[in-house]
């Protein structure tokens, strides 16, 4: 009998070989991060913490860990090594937004109040969204940007004044520029607060030396292991070692059961591959096809927002450019012609979120292809063609 849900796989596999990805939060994993998360761990239930960890004292809540436990061990370890630190880390969380609300729970309590990035201006659902459970739980309280579109620190410092916050939160899914953690950690001290970086988007970068590190900055930081990472999806927390016991029984249990050990076992492959020198080579060139691709944009006329890019990925904002073009029309019509991005708000935005009057574009997945700046410049032009069309119609 025919699987239909192997036809689909195969279906999916087919888009993804023959699509060009631009999508910033999207990658390509290794064959080796495939056999692992495929592996026979998927059969393993591991509630709780490798014996080690716990002194003893609570360990797992099953039997026949002992495999399981030097696994999880050995990615701590090497996650540590990827980042040069010695905080405590977790690799227990599912995904990002998993990770951020066992942090905020390690620390806070519900309506404690929140400084961190809105969505409209590059910010994430998880930080602070009213839809989402940040928005629900906790008073968030929102710093802005610049006219330019550039993290406004001065707002931060002046937000921090005047709402005190228990914690600020540093880290974004759309911002295209280096993020200053050594001066909003010094907001954060000054007024009493925890400082936490959500990295998610640029810890391959922070991993490869070409981002600032929020290590032995920030109290906690959060991350994903795909994106910039290149790594299975999920998600850890970074954390100093005072705040372990913490931060663990923030994951377990408090938001989460047993670990997916197939999914820890890929995100150890993903760290001993980001150890590895040509990991570094590999991130230099993403952002170099990112630049050269934002830079073609730019001399085409377009808006980017910040006017241009320090990481993996940019925002194009069609505001004034192509005022009848919202970010769905142009992400629905590049679907059509084999390239996929993702529509998003762009700061002042005047759509909903689902319309929105950007597009984000990130160059990590591409370049894990094979991409070089040519083939960045010639899918700009290229994309360009297909706008015009579109504007034309």
């Amino acid at each position: 009998m025919e699987s239909r849900a192997f036809e689909l796989i195969a279906a999916e596999q087919a888009r993804q070989n023959n699509n060009i990805e631009l999508i910033a939060s999207e990658n390509f994993v290794s064959e080796n991060v495939m056999r692992a998360v495929g592996s026979c761990l998927t059969n393993k239930y591991a509630e709780g913490y490798p014996t080690e960890r716990t002194s003893g004292k609570t360990g797992r809540y099953y039997g026949g860990c002992e495999v399981v436990d030097q696994l999880e061990e050995y990615c701590c370890d090497k996650w540590r090594e990827v980042f040069s630190t010695d905080y405590h880390v977790n690799v227990q969380p599912h995904a990002g937004s998993s990770a951020n609300l066992a942090a905020y729970f390690s620390v806070l309590k519900p309506g404690d109040t929140i400084l961190s990035m809105d969505l409209n201006n590059g910010g994430h659902l998880t930080h602070g969204s009213a839809v989402n459970f940040s928005g629900k739980l906790f008073n968030m309280v929102f710093y802005s940007v610049t006219e330019n579109g550039f993290i406004d620190y001065d707002d931060i410092e002046k937000k921090a004044a005047e709402y005190r916050p228990q914690l600020i939160l540093a880290g974004a899914s759309a911002y295209s520029r280096i993020i200053d953690f050594k001066r909003i950690g010094a907001i954060a001290k000054a007024y009493g607060a925890y400082f936490m970086v959500d990295m998610a988007h640029i810890a391959g970068l922070v991993a490869a030396g070409m981002h600032p590190s929020p290590f032995g900055i920030a109290d906690i930081v959060t991350t994903t292991t795909h994106k910039t990472l290149r790594g299975t999806r999920g998600g850890m927390i970074f954390c100093r070692p005072e705040l372990a016991k913490k931060v663990d029984a923030g994951i377990f249990p408090g938001t989460q059961g047993g670990p997916l050990m197939h999914a820890i076992a890929g995100k150890a492959v993903t760290a001993e591959e980001a150890c590895a020198p040509a990991f570094k080579e590999y991130i230099a060139q993403v952002l170099k096809n990112t630049r050269a691709m934002c830079d073609t944009f730019i001399s085409l006329g377009y808006d980017i927002v910040t006017g241009g890019t320090d990481n993996h990925l940019f925002l194009i904002d069609f505001t004034r450019t192509h005022p009848t073009l919202s970010g769905k029309d142009v992400q629905n019509e590049l679907d059509r012609h084999g390239i996929t991005l993702n529509k998003n708000c762009v700061p002042g935005e005047k759509r909903s979120p689902a319309q929105a009057s950007g597009v984000r574009i990130g160059c990590a997945a591409m370049t894990t292809k094979g991409w070089k700046e040519e083939d960045a410049v010639a899918c700009a032009k290229r994309i360009h063609e297909i706008i015009t069309a579109l504007a034309a119609k």
